[in-house]
Formats: structure tokens, sequence, C-alpha cells
């Protein structure tokens, strides 16, 4: 995976699991697929990517977590359901 390899991400809303807040973050190419766990920032899931490429997509988490989570927090779920790609509420 360089850097010039577009990756679409997506993110679920929060979810309670075993009582913690979570949300699953998904990436793939249309080829590979691999899906995290934050806050945990782990790959949880992965079709395809290497070993090298997990480790970036669990630093990619780290690094962005905070909008991660702002980003989980503000899914319109009814949206998301409907298949509407812009289904982000305003924060």
């Amino acid at each position: 995976m360089s850097e010039n390899d577009a990756l679409d991400m997506t993110v679920s809303p929060i979810c309670v699991k075993d009582g913690k807040k979570i949300a699953f973050v998904r990436f793939t190419d249309g080829v590979r697929s691999a899906e995290g766990v934050i806050p945990m920032c782990d790959i949880t899931e992965n079709k395809g990517f290497s070993d090298d490429e997990v480790a970036k997509l669990e630093d990619y988490m780290k690094a962005k977590l905070p909008t991660l989570k702002k980003m989980a927090a503000n899914v319109n779920v009814m949206k998301a359901f409907m298949g509407d790609k812009n289904s982000f509420s305003s924060p």
C-alpha cells in the first residue's frame, strides 16, 4: 500500500459492547478490506492487507482517534440505513 493508493473508509455509529462504547472503522480498496475497533485502534478483521499495512491502518486510527470518535458520534443512523452517502450530522 503506497501513499497514492486510495482507500475508502467508513465509520459506524457508536455501539455498546460489554458495557463499553466502541465504533467500527472499515477500510477497503475494492479488493481488500480491514475492520478496526476504536477506541482500542486494533484491526480485528483483515482480508488481503499485509502485516505492515495493518500496522499502518492501526497507526492511522491512533493518530485520528479524536476525529474518528466525532465521526462515529455524528453518524445519522437513518440516513446511513437508507444509503445516504452524507449520513453524518453536523457537529
